[in-house]
C-alpha cells in the first residue's frame, strides 16, 4: 500500500512520525488544565489513576455561574473551538464561526468552555500521556473508556470551575454522544441541550466502519500493541489509512463525484485519492494513533440506555429543553437516529434538518444553520 505524503521518508526523525499528540514542553497556546484529585472509577471496571483535562474558555463567567456553555468536540477535534492557528494550535478553531463576540455563542454574554476529551491527545490524559510516577507513556496499557467515563471527568472540570449547571450543552457526532450522556446522567446540570448528527446508541454499521479504522491502525507494523511511544516510529501509516476510510464516510458520494469524478493528476493518479491523502497527512501531524483507537472504541460503546432500562427509560430522564438536528445527506449518522432521539427526549420537538451537500461533516460546515439552532435555544437566556 502506498503511503500518504504524511509518511514519506525525509531523512530525519520528526515528532509526528511517532505521534501528533501535544507533549509537555510544547507551546500551551490557550489551553488551561484541570487535574482530578483522585482516580476515576471506570464503567467497565478498574480505574484511571490520573485524570487531567486540557480545556479552553472564552468570555467571562457570571458571578452566579449562570452563563456557562459546554461545547463538546467530535472524534479528531480538540479544545480549540475558536481562534487562529498558532503556537500550540496547529489548526484554526474548528467551530470558529459559531463562537465569539456577536456570534451565536456570543462571548460578550456567554462563558464558553471546551475540553479536550479524556482519552484524547491534545493535552488531556490519553495513551500518549506519561504514566503517574514513571517516564513511559500509557500506550497499550491505557484503559477502555466509555462516554460515561468521559462525562464523569468533565463533571469534575465543571465542579472545579464552579459551574453547577450548564446553560447549554452542545455537541455533534462523538460530542453529541457525550452531550446526551450529560443530559441523562446529570439532568439538573444541563439547562438546555443541542444534539447534532449523533445517536442514542452506536449502530452496527457505525461500529463496523470504526472497526475497519481500528484494524488499519493495529495492522501497522509500528503499532507494537500500542506501545510505540519512544520507539522512534509510530503507526502513522495505519492512522493515515484510518483517516482515509473515515473521511469517505464523512462526505457524500455526490460531492466526491461533483468535485473529482474520474479526474487524474500527475502520474495518472486519481484526484480523489490525492484529496484523501491530503486529509490523512493533516491528521497524522496533529493526532495520536492510540487516542484514535481509544476514542473509536468509546464511540462504539455508546449506548445511553445501557443499565438504565433501555433507551426510552434513559432518555425520559432528560429534563432540559432540547433541539435535535441531523444532516439531510449524512450517510454515517442518518436522520433516523436523530428522529429517534427527538421522539424519546421529553423536551425535544421534531427533528431539525440541516441542509448540506457535505454529509456528516455538515454539522461543522453549515455554521449559519447551526447558529440559528443555538440562538433559538438561548433566546430566553
Amino acid at each position: 500500500m502506498r503511503e500518504a505524503a504524511a509518511v514519506r521518508e525525509t531523512g530525519r526523525e520528526e515528532p509526528w512520525r511517532v505521534s501528533g499528540a501535544w507533549r509537555a514542553g510544547d507551546p500551551p497556546g490557550r489551553r488551561r488544565w484541570y487535574a482530578a484529585d483522585k482516580p476515576l472509577a471506570l464503567e467497565a471496571g478498574g480505574e484511571l489513576p490520573s485524570v487531567r483535562l486540557a480545556f479552553e474558555t472564552w468570555g467571562m463567567l457570571a458571578p452566579d455561574a449562570s452563563n456557562a456553555v459546554l461545547v463538546l468536540h467530535a472524534l479528531t477535534g480538540d479544545s480549540h473551538v475558536h481562534g487562529a492557528a498558532g503556537p500550540g494550535h496547529p489548526t484554526p478553531g474548528w467551530w470558529d464561526g459559531l463562537v465569539g463576540p456577536g456570534r451565536a455563542l456570543d462571548t460578550d454574554r456567554w462563558f464558553v468552555v471546551a475540553p479536550n476529551v479524556l482519552g484524547g491527545c491534545q493535552g488531556s490524559t490519553g495513551p500518549s500521556s506519561v504514566r503517574p510516577g514513571g517516564g513511559r507513556a500509557f500506550g497499550g496499557a491505557f484503559p477502555f473508556l466509555t462516554p460515561r467515563d468521559q462525562v464523569a471527568a468533565e463533571a469534575g472540570l465543571a465542579d472545579a470551575l464552579g459551574i453547577g449547571r450548564w446553560a447549554l450543552v452542545v455537541g455533534g457526532s462523538m460530542g453529541g454522544m457525550r452531550a446526551v450522556e450529560w443530559a441523562v446522567a446529570h439532568p439538573a446540570r444541563t439547562g438546555a441541550l443541542l444534539l447534532l448528527a449523533t445517536a442514542a446508541a452506536a449502530s452496527a454499521e457505525q461500529i463496523a466502519w470504526s472497526g475497519l479504522q481500528i484494524a488499519a491502525i493495529r495492522a501497522d507494523p509500528h503499532w507494537h500493541g500500542g506501545d510505540y511511544h519512544g520507539t522512534g516510529r509510530g503507526p502513522v501509516g495505519g492512522l493515515a489509512q484510518a483517516r482515509r476510510l473515515a473521511h469517505v464516510t464523512y462526505r457524500t458520494a455526490a460531492e466526491l463525484q461533483d468535485r473529482f469524478g474520474r479526474t487524474t493528476g500527475a502520474g495518472g493518479r486519481f484526484e480523489v485519492d490525492a484529496y484523501l491523502d491530503h486529509h490523512a497527512a493533516k491528521l497524522v501531524r496533529r493526532f495520536d494513533a492510540g487516542s484514535y483507537v481509544v476514542l473509536s472504541e468509546s464511540m462504539n460503546a455508546h449506548d445511553v440506555g445501557r443499565e438504565r432500562g433501555g433507551l426510552r427509560a434513559a432518555l425520559a430522564r432528560v429534563t432540559a429543553p432540547a433541539l435535535v438536528a441531523g444532516v439531510d445527506s449524512d450517510r454515517l449518522y442518518p436522520l433516523a437516529q436523530q428522529r429517534e432521539l427527538a421522539a424519546l427526549i421529553p423536551g425535544a420537538d421534531t427533528v431539525r434538518v440541516i441542509e448540506s451537500a457535505h454529509g456528516h461533516d455538515g454539522f461543522l460546515t453549515e455554521t449559519e444553520q447551526v447558529s440559528a439552532l443555538v440562538a433559538e435555544l438561548l433566546a430566553d437566556g
